[in-house]
């Protein structure tokens, strides 16, 4: 069935700048761009398609669509964000590369299972690079963690009525 993930794909305001960020800073070398000029339908476009390679083989994919209107927004964390692995040493050396660089950086955030920094990058995503604290394997494991009991939980407390709050 599903065997990995082959890549994910963001829009992007514009390809250079995006490749600056994703392979310059991050180090992600850029794999392949597409030049799509007609869709499967048969619509004109103008599109460029660029991937970047993780070191899994897995990419980071964007679309560049210039006369296509979309809404670039910042986004919270926890609305989108991408996170990517790297080792304890990598994730300080980025931080430190983050803030001499001058991109918004910032962290470390202890979640238990990583340590996380995060950059915003230049079409307003937020990046997460994360380091695997000791015993994140089991700390996701659905068996010793509970994780259905926990979903299940949080959906029979989103169906109670509110508690009154008292003046």
């Amino acid at each position: 069935m599903i065997r990995q993930l082959h890549h994910n794909a963001y829009r992007c305001r514009d390809s250079e700048e995006t490749r600056v960020f994703y392979e310059d800073f991050l180090g992600l070398p850029l794999a392949e761009a597409l030049a799509i000029e007609t869709t499967k339908t048969g619509r004109r476009a103008q599109v460029l398609h660029t991937f970047y390679r993780l070191d899994d083989g897995s990419f980071l994919a964007f679309f560049e669509a210039p006369e296509e209107s979309f809404e670039f927004k910042r986004q919270r964390d926890f609305d989108l964000h991408i996170a990517l692995e790297v080792s304890p040493e990598d994730l300080q050396t980025m931080l430190a590369k983050g803030r001499k660089a001058g991109i918004e950086t910032r962290g470390p955030s202890d979640h238990g299972i990583v340590e996380s920094i995060y950059f915003r990058d230049p079409n307003g995503y937020v990046i997460e690079l994360c380091a695997k604290r000791s015993g994140h394997d089991d700390l996701l494991d659905p068996i010793q963690n509970g994780a259905r009991d926990k979903l299940d939980a949080w959906q029979r407390a989103k169906a109670s009525p509110p508690i009154p709050v008292e003046a």
